[in-house]
């Protein structure tokens, strides 16, 4: 009876040892291996694993972490006040600095030392920016910048690696909202005048440039006319000459007719002259 005592009993301090002797890591965690409080494996590969009774597995989540920052108040260059709500992604890199950086891997103190490095990268890049960069016009730039500084101190000092910086909502603050749609009536009011005058400045250019090619155009035009004109005279003088050269005679005669057929070429067209005038002379016989 004492030696079924003591097979049970070994039996049962074995699955115990073995019980306490073995662990698994999955594959969404990381682990580290203590004993007696100091780290003896900062790295444990997922699977299951053995150590000793004495020591002890810490486990922390290994995927990506979603930070939510608490609503907080910040100043812009032009002492304008903004709410500013803001998310930061994130997961453990270096087991042994989380652990020392967090007092243990408490997670809860890692989430808090994180919103507050990206809470006072946040107030330090929103105090560089004017209210109107803050909002819209260079926001990607200044949380991209955000987001390189403090992942470069949270792998050194907490062993986190930062992923990203973003901002959720921006609010104005009461005393901010007529100051901010004055400035946004002014940025519009001076963007429209820049159009307009742009468009003046163009319009301008643009009638200069169709008067240039209307007096370029009427030039050439008049140009060719009395080139051609010219060349019309000249040729019409050569037809002339030539015509009187062989047949003097008609020629003036066909000269006469054509005065008559012009000078009476309207009803109303009266010519008071002698009978006996030169200018008749074709009309009378010889």
């Amino acid at each position: 009876m004492d030696r079924q005592m003591i097979v049970i009993a070994a039996v049962v301090g074995a699955v115990l040892l073995a019980w306490s002797s073995l662990y698994t890591v999955k594959e969404t965690e990381r682990a580290l291996l203590l004993e007696f409080g100091q780290i003896v494996k900062p790295e444990l590969t997922p699977g299951l694993k053995a150590k000793l009774p004495w020591q002890d597995v810490r486990r922390f989540d290994a995927r990506v972490q979603v930070l939510d920052t608490t609503p907080t108040e910040f100043v812009t260059r032009e002492s304008n006040k903004l709410e500013v709500d803001a998310y930061v992604t994130w997961r453990i890199a270096d087991n042994q600095m989380f652990y020392t950086a967090t007092g243990g891997g408490q997670m809860l103190r890692a989430r808090d030392l994180l919103a507050q490095r990206a809470i006072d990268g946040l107030k330090n890049k929103v105090s560089q920016r004017t209210l109107q960069e803050v909002v819209s016009g260079a926001r990607d730039e200044m949380m991209a910048e955000l987001t390189r500084e403090v992942a470069a101190a949270s792998l050194t000092e907490l062993g986190v690696q930062v992923i990203d910086i973003r901002v959720k909502k921006v609010d104005y603050l009461d005393s901010n909202v007529e100051a901010v749609f004055r400035r946004m009536r002014t940025d519009r009011e001076r963007e429209a005048r820049e159009f307009r005058a742009e468009g003046k400045e163009e319009a301008e250019k643009i009638r200069a440039d169709a008067e240039k090619q209307r007096t370029v155009l009427l030039a050439d035009a008049f140009r060719d006319a009395q080139r051609i004109r010219g060349d019309g005279d000249a040729r019409s003088a050569a037809i002339y000459s030539a015509a009187y050269g062989k047949d003097p005679e008609f020629f003036q005669f066909w000269r006469s007719m054509e005065a008559y057929r012009e000078s009476f070429a309207s009803p109303e067209n009266v010519l008071v002259v002698q009978p006996d005038n030169a200018f008749f002379r074709q009309m009378g016989g010889r």
